[in-house]
């Protein structure tokens, strides 16, 4: 499956782009393509452009706040999850996410 999706914690330092790699890892050890946009301190980084969004499955939002842009993602899954679940394993989380994305299908 294709995930994009967008991290932000409150202060943008730190836990953004801890949960950001923890979901891009566990893409490439369960063989999902996950991209991930980080909204923090740093400003944007890796932005998602349209061709990502247009080609994802669902769209993964692991923030602590609201995140900018948003309305890109209308039409999409989205799918919502704290933040600090994403740092300490975002294995779980889209294992979790894949799951219900199947079930739904069905």
């Amino acid at each position: 499956m294709k995930f994009v999706g967008v991290t932000s914690c409150i202060a943008g330092l730190a836990h953004t782009p801890m949960a950001a790699k923890s979901l891009e890892k566990a893409g490439v050890k369960l063989g999902h393509d996950v991209k991930i946009e980080q909204q923090g301190a740093m400003g944007v980084v890796n932005k998602l452009e349209e061709d990502d969004v247009n080609g994802a499955d669902a769209i993964i939002i692991a923030a602590d706040q609201s995140i900018e842009g948003e309305e890109r993602f209308k039409g999409k899954t989205i799918i919502r999850v704290k933040l600090g679940q994403v740092v300490s394993d975002g294995e779980i989380v889209l294992n979790k996410i894949v799951k219900a994305i199947e079930a739904k299908k069905s």
